[in-house]
């Protein structure tokens, strides 16, 4: 089985309907993919409704969090998307996106930069405009060559120069909402440093004591010998480990399965699971 856990479509900040995602998916060979989309599952009815045969869909989101100042994503996996504290909560960090992004587009202009939101607003299109969307603004204006290098201190990294807050979970409160919810957590590349700054892993055997399933261990952020540390630190905290693409479609480089989940994994996954439960696909419409 080839399994992806992490993926975003044009729900929130990926270039690919969640339609095209998951035939996408097919396509490249997979069986199982999840549909993470940042702090939404709002794509989630038409990838369901698209499914190919012999693909399962995994619902899920990425959920936008911060611990003593630091930024973190946790994957929330196979909850029930209409508990009404987690739901809430998601419904506050997506309504904060946009007053922030315009934010980041005010600095930007201070700092020179011909971008509008008009111009953000398009490239986000229905989508829960984020970072990466002001990004794709700053490679169209010619100011960075990819995304990935606009997310730097000079530009929007955390505590970059047009950097803005908005409203985030506390990981230990996101862990307790996703639980309550029938739900499993793997914290989303959790060394990630070309990213900015990462939580200490004592702050990672903190929230693992606190419940939290899993790290994020094969992902293209981090190498070979970030890989066998986090690994080492997942045996000794007895934490799931799990392999993902974060596929963005063309907004980044990297591809669907790229990275991949190992079975056993996913179906510890999906033991732990009550909330909800992996859709296998049975040939969806076209569209």
């Amino acid at each position: 089985m080839r399994i992806d856990l992490h993926t975003h479509s044009t729900a929130s900040d990926g270039t690919d309907t969640p339609a095209e995602l998951v035939r996408g998916a097919a396509g490249a060979g997979l069986d199982v993919v999840a549909l993470t989309d940042h702090d939404t599952v709002g794509g989630y009815a038409e990838a369901l409704a698209a499914l190919p045969a012999g693909l399962t869909l995994v619902t899920g989101a990425e959920l936008s969090c911060r611990l003593d100042g630091v930024g973190l994503h946790m994957l929330a996996y196979l909850f029930d998307p209409l508990e009404p504290e987690l739901a809430r909560e998601r419904e506050l960090v997506r309504d904060d996106r946009a007053p922030r992004a315009q934010a980041m587009v005010g600095k930007l202009q201070a700092l020179g930069v011909d971008v509008t939101w008009e111009q953000v607003a398009r490239i986000a299109g229905d989508g829960s405009v984020g970072r990466p969307h002001i990004a794709t603004a700053l490679v169209e204006l010619g100011v960075v060559p990819t995304v990935s290098d606009a997310f730097t201190p000079d530009w929007l990294a955390d505590g970059g120069r047009a950097y803005a807050e908005k409203h985030e979970l506390d990981p230990f409160d996101a862990i307790r909402l996703v639980k309550a919810a029938g739900g499993v957590t793997v914290f989303a590349h959790p060394a990630a440093v070309k990213r900015g700054q990462c939580v200490p892993e004592a702050a990672i055997a903190e929230l693992a004591a606190a419940g939290l399933d899993g790290i994020e261990v094969d992902h293209m952020d981090h190498d070979t010998a970030t890989r066998a540390r986090l690994r080492g630190l997942a045996a000794e905290l007895g934490l799931l480990t799990t392999g993902s693409s974060d596929y963005h479609g063309s907004r980044k480089t990297c591809r669907l399965g790229e990275y991949t989940t190992d079975p056993e994994i996913y179906g510890e996954i999906t033991r732990r699971a009550t909330g909800a439960f992996p859709v296998p696909g049975a040939g969806g419409r076209e569209g």
